[in-house]
């Protein structure tokens, strides 16, 4: 079983440094940062060799191990394709069900579940 990195800021740097570590990343700016031991933010942008380029920002709590907080957008070039947040849209039944994984493209809540765990799994991202 694979320890969970989000336990400490040095073990989630980790993390981040080894999705990044693909063939398929060309270059990011994606930092790791924290203002406490307890919180940490991901943010940054990853531009892959297919011309893709993956925007996001996540809030983390290092205590509970969780990210508490997201939002990924997916562009190529300008237009943005798709993007996944963690806000309520409690007016739009379709995006109310699968609070607090919601995306917004035709992808199933279990499928963006699993992508949001694994960074949308960086170099496999699925063109909605």
């Amino acid at each position: 079983m694979i320890d969970n990195p989000l336990k400490s800021l040095i073990s989630y740097s980790r993390f981040v440094t080894e999705l990044l570590h693909r063939p398929t990343v060309e270059r990011s700016t994606v930092v790791v940062w924290s203002a406490s031991r307890y919180t940490g933010v991901a943010e940054g942008e990853v531009f892959f060799s297919s011309g893709i380029r993956l925007r996001l920002r996540e809030e983390l709590d290092f205590d509970a191990g969780l990210i508490t907080s997201y939002g990924y957008e997916v562009y190529q070039g300008a237009e943005r394709l798709y993007w996944y947040d963690d806000f309520p849209h409690p007016h739009d039944p379709d995006l109310a069900a699968t609070f607090p994984h919601i995306s917004m493209c035709s992808l199933t809540s279990s499928t963006t579940a699993f992508l949001h765990r694994r960074w949308i799994s960086l170099g496999l991202i699925c063109l909605c």
